[in-house]
């Protein structure tokens, strides 16, 4: 509050009037409303007279509107096509290369309209620290209401009691989540023990070079050691998993990952967890569109803990979100558990703690509403038929890549996405993105554990289908891949596989010309969420 601007007034006193000495510079050009009438009563409050209603006389909810401290600038009610012209033409951009572009990264997807219209809404303009019914600043009373629905919609979205699990949908990101459950549960040093990056994990769970530089905040701030896949079948090496776990005494067992295209044994993990003592996490931003809709094992039958992304599989806004148990331990005898000495778990009060105040400040109002709208239809009978027909494209693009004899890790896919070895083609996957998204088809390179020198790309299949894609069109994408990989291998041969001539070989390229609009033709002729 600034010197001079009075919060409130008596319903008996008059405003003073405006005067550049007595009230602050930016208050300058208000008008004042003056008009009153004969029924109810007039107060001042912020400096507004304010009409108050007298029971039984009905009076206008708002007072008149008054004129904005800066509306010869004209910002206030303007639309962004007006307000800023060239944010807008490159939005309008981003939008048609989405329309016309075949999307197969798998951790992307399309929200819909109900989505962004909260995203953009006034409930940016709140801050709200700290948890229902305790923020930091008054006013939250129906920003509590939309959180309180969101947890309780993403509890109903996974079938869990709320006597057993609790969720915080505070998180700005699932790596932030993750790190609020290291820092809520763990000591600085303490082990943390998750999927090797190059074998599908990801880099929250504890990544380091080889060279030892510790890369992410779980590796600096505690102790990491990954387990791998098998170097020849691609599957997890579950023996060698409990042996380096016992060996280790992790603290934290994290299974999930980001690039991992089959089941997880989460009873396996559930044994090693209990024989060494950790705590078993599960992080599923990946799969948790699965989860939910009962097509592939459900990790909560297993954990302690399980975080998500909220945009991939869900659907819904970018963000995070964590699940803690609560009330009773199960007993589990003969094993020693190191996430608490009593009989209750003890999850809650602390992970809360790590968000806010420890690591979060504010929520984003915004998208902890556009969540609810996804969880809402998450729930619904029309997902499951979605995630059913995401898993029936990705086995499609696996059969057909397949039948052209190349080779994908673990030989095909039980989720929303598949690994393609690009070893056998020679291609270098980085070269094999770039044709790919000149070509205006969006996918990954990713590190293939054994073929680190070439590595391969992951492909989902949650955007496309989200777009109305089925088995068929799957099919022609499949088409569109392998004609992008002879480009590749003809560009390699003519201008080098190194970057920078291979870069230079893309340029004015009919090849690519041609294929780019293949791509376009096809993808144009399916609606896009939110767009249309």
């Amino acid at each position: 509050m600034e010197p001079g601007l009075s919060l409130g007034l008596s319903a008996s006193s008059t405003a003073a009037p405006l005067s550049d000495t007595s009230v602050p510079w930016r208050f300058r050009h208000l008008k004042e409303e003056e008009e009153e009438e004969n029924n109810g009563e007039t107060i001042n409050f912020m400096d507004q007279r304010v009409k108050r209603k007298i029971e039984g006389h009905q009076q206008p909810c708002f007072p008149s509107k008054r004129v904005a401290m800066d509306s010869s600038v004209g910002w206030w009610n303007k639309p962004l096509e007006v307000a800023d012209p060239e944010i807008f033409e490159i939005m309008e951009k981003e939008k048609r290369r989405q329309f016309r572009g075949i999307e197969l990264i798998a951790s992307e997807n399309f929200v819909c309209r109900a989505v962004m219209e909260a995203l953009g809404s006034h409930l940016s303009n709140k801050y709200s620290e700290g948890m229902p019914g305790a923020k930091y600043y008054t006013g939250n009373q129906y920003i509590d209401e939309i959180e309180l629905l969101c947890c309780q919609r993403a509890l109903l979205a996974f079938d869990l009691h709320p006597n057993n699990w609790g969720v915080n949908v505070q998180p700005y990101s699932c790596t932030s989540a993750n790190f609020a459950v290291y820092t809520g549960i763990l000591h600085p040093g303490d082990r943390i023990m998750g999927m090797d990056s190059a074998s599908g994990g990801h880099l929250s769970h504890g990544y380091y070079t080889q060279g030892g530089k510790k890369v992410s905040a779980a590796s600096i701030f505690f102790e990491t050691l990954p387990y791998k896949v098998n170097p020849q079948s691609g599957y997890i090496d579950y023996d060698k998993l409990e042996e380096k776990a016992m060996d280790f005494r992790p603290k934290i067992l994290i299974c999930g990952g980001s690039s991992y295209p089959r089941e997880w044994d989460y009873a396996r993990f559930r044994q090693v967890a209990d024989k060494c003592g950790a705590v078993l996490m599960c992080d599923m931003a990946h799969i948790s569109g699965l989860v939910a809709a009962k097509e592939v094992v459900s990790p909560f039958d297993y954990c302690d803990i399980v975080t998500s992304t909220t945009h991939k599989s869900l659907r819904g806004p970018r963000g995070g979100i964590i699940f803690y148990r609560r009330g009773p331990k199960p007993r589990r005898q003969g094993f020693v558990l190191n996430h608490g000495d009593d009989s209750n778990y003890d999850f809650e009060e602390k992970i809360n703690f790590a968000l806010y105040p420890s690591l979060q400040g504010g929520p984003h109002n915004n998208h902890i509403a556009a969540l609810a709208i996804a969880l809402k239809q998450v729930a619904t009978p029309e997902y499951k038929v979605y995630m059913q027909q995401v898993k029936r494209n990705a086995q499609a693009l696996a059969s057909a890549l397949l039948r052209r004899n190349f080779r994908l890790v673990t030989g095909g896919t039980d989720n929303h996405l598949l690994l393609w070895d690009l070893t056998a083609l020679g291609l270098i996957d980085r070269n094999y993105e770039k044709v790919c998204e000149a070509c205006h088809i969006t996918l990954n390179k990713c590190a293939i554990y054994g073929s680190i020198s070439t590595g391969g790309v992951r492909i989902g299949t949650p955007a496309m289908t989200s777009r109305g894609c089925l088995e068929e069109d799957f099919e022609t994408i499949a088409d569109f891949l392998l004609r992008a990989a002879h480009i590749t291998s003809m560009v390699q041969r003519e201008h080098g596989k190194s970057c920078k001539d291979f870069l230079k070989g893309l340029e004015n390229n009919k090849d690519i010309s041609e294929l780019r609009n293949r791509v376009e033709t096809f993808s144009s002729q399916f609606a896009m969420p939110g767009f249309d």
